[in-house]
């Protein structure tokens, strides 16, 4: 497992307009985005006592949290995901889950996960009939990447959040989503061993602080 580290600043409106062009002078669209920008779509898991939820607030220093997530709306295309948190650092692996699965979470039949050889799909399984993982909630939003091969630096600016109110059916395009509240526009900025000085100078916007706000979290407040 790869740990990166990672950043968060909140941003005002001014400040996005401002940084996304100083980003795009020197780092590299994502190749999968449409027009610079893609759309996604999570389904968070969490347990009966919202421990993910409950940890990420106490600021548990070790934690996990399983997600289901697609982009700009295709379907064909899912992945499992499981991020976990050690020391401030960060760290992602992913599964793409086949059709049969998709639908097993969609409508709740989860044994068809049990049949998996894929070791992230089985924990998920186990960790569904062990410890009551269940999908909790929607989160979109929309996210503008921008890559860079130094210290394989990853900067995205996501904005847009939004979630469906007591809805986890992922798999609906017509699911109606709502604002989450006041959400933010957040810059994010991940790397392994260093971060290049001419990236940390972009980022370091005055007027921004640091935060630890989790998309997950402020979504689940509606649902």
């Amino acid at each position: 497992m790869n740990f990166r580290h990672e950043l968060k600043h909140v941003l005002s409106y001014a400040d996005f307009l401002s940084i996304r062009p100083r980003l795009s002078a020197v780092m590299q669209s994502d190749e999968h985005t449409i027009n610079g920008i893609y759309e996604i779509r999570s389904l968070y898991f969490d347990n009966l006592s919202d421990k993910a939820l409950r940890e990420k607030f106490d600021g548990v220093n070790c934690r996990e949290k399983f997600r289901i997530r697609y982009y700009n709306g295709d379907r064909s295309f899912i992945l499992l995901e499981k991020k976990t948190k050690q020391n401030g650092l960060c760290s992602k692996v992913q599964a793409v889950l086949n059709d049969e699965e998709i639908l097993a979470v969609a409508n709740g039949t989860y044994d068809v996960l049990q049949k998996s050889n894929t070791p992230l799909v089985q924990e998920l399984y186990r960790k569904i009939t062990t410890q009551g993982l269940m999908p909790k909630t929607i989160v979109d939003y929309k996210r503008i990447p921008f890559v860079y091969a130094p210290g394989n630096v990853r900067v995205t600016l996501d904005y847009d959040i939004r979630t469906a109110r007591h809805c986890t059916d992922f798999l609906n395009p017509d699911c109606i989503t709502i604002k989450a509240g006041d959400a933010p526009i957040i810059l994010e900025v991940k790397w392994d061993a260093f971060l290049p000085a001419l990236i940390r100078d972009i980022v370091q916007v005055p007027s921004t602080h640091t935060t630890a706000f989790s998309k997950y979290a402020a979504c689940r407040i509606y649902g």
